[in-house]
């Protein structure tokens, strides 16, 4: 087993208005000693943007921002700004995100040059409603699919809501990989219950056209289905992937159904360096749960919800939400970690 130590919550909602009700799931950018955190603050009503804050080594907070660093603008996110992830490739930031109108969560995309500015370029996922997505899933390709790709069709369904054409597809925890591999921009996002795979050399090339056509072929762009007891449910992507020897390693979510409800874990696989669509091993075990009374009670309980790291030496630092109402950070090594998934087949 991996030695995990908690250090507890860092962050917690204020009383300013935008994040008066919780602060969670940040992404994460570091810097030398400074660690950047871009965080989901919610106010009364659901409503989210990303606040900003940033420390002296790990856990230190040295700064945080009173008012919003990226607020809501669009229909499109109307509701909120969820989850934030970022990379930098070359000179530009990227910050992929939730975006989510009060009925649709869809992947969503943001660029700046210095952190201050940003540019917003929309949505980059489908969008295309359940009867257009239960269409393309029944392609050849698709037909040994896990079931679970047909669950929000069948339950909209159920409840007579599967013929509401603007009740769209849901597709989150859009990550990119911190740098391009052949070339190309790669991105994890999360059609539920899997992680998948994208590959491309523009943005201008997520067309509908595009998107239909990977759709027809979701099979072959699946990189890690739900396997074993603690991701039973469904999974998706937490921070940027990280760069290694060994391959990519990617610390992701994993949740299990119990007698009681959901438990979200903490996970972690290995992809291939040059072909990252191929898995090369992943744990069968957490690498941490809820344990701690700030992870099991909150806004949803029973919750580690991992979306940035922060490496000093060999000690990786991991930024997790916490029941959904904090932001908590854990301490891990990461060639302990690389060790026991080498022992995975």
């Amino acid at each position: 087993m991996i030695t995990v130590e908690k250090f507890g919550i860092i962050l917690s909602p204020t009383d300013h208005e935008f994040e008066n009700n919780a602060v969670f799931n940040p992404g994460v950018f570091q810097e030398g000693n400074m660690v950047r955190l871009f965080y989901r603050a919610v106010q009364s009503g659901n409503i989210s943007t990303i606040g900003y804050a940033q420390t002296d080594g790990p856990t230190k907070i040295t700064y945080r921002k009173e008012h919003p660093l990226i607020s809501r603008e669009f229909d499109y996110e109307k509701q909120g700004i969820e989850d934030a992830r970022i990379v930098k490739i070359d000179d530009t930031y990227y910050i992929t995100y939730t975006a989510y109108d009060g009925i649709n969560a869809m992947g969503a995309l943001a660029t700046s040059k210095d952190l201050i500015h940003f540019e917003k370029h929309g949505l980059v996922t489908p969008q295309i409603n359940y009867q257009q997505y239960e269409l393309l899933m029944a392609s050849n390709e698709n037909a040994k699919l896990n079931p679970k790709y047909h669950h929000y069709y069948n339950l909209f369904a159920q409840i007579g809501l599967v013929a509401d054409e603007f009740r769209l597809l849901r597709d989150k925890d859009l990550v990119l990989f911190p740098r391009k591999i052949n070339g190309k921009f790669v991105m994890l996002h999360r059609i539920w219950p899997g992680i998948q795979i994208v590959c491309f050399e523009d943005w201008k090339e997520l067309t509908p056209a595009f998107w239909n056509n990977y759709l027809k072929n979701l099979a072959k762009h699946i990189v890690l289905d739900p396997k074993g007891t603690f991701e039973i449910n469904y999974i998706g992507a937490g921070g940027p992937p990280i760069e290694t020897p060994h391959g990519w390693l990617v610390i992701y979510h994993g949740v299990q159904e119990t007698a009681t409800g959901r438990t979200y874990h903490a996970m972690a696989a290995l992809l291939h360096l040059e072909k990252p669509e191929f898995e090369i091993a992943r744990l069968p075990y957490p690498l941490f749960s809820p344990t701690k009374s700030w992870e099991k009670e909150g806004e949803v309980n029973d919750v580690v919800f991992p979306t940035g790291h922060a490496l000093f030496g060999n000690d990786l630092y991991i930024y997790y939400g916490a029941a959904d109402k904090h932001i908590a950070v854990a301490k891990m090594d990461i060639t302990e970690i690389l060790s026991e998934l080498k022992k995975q087949p």
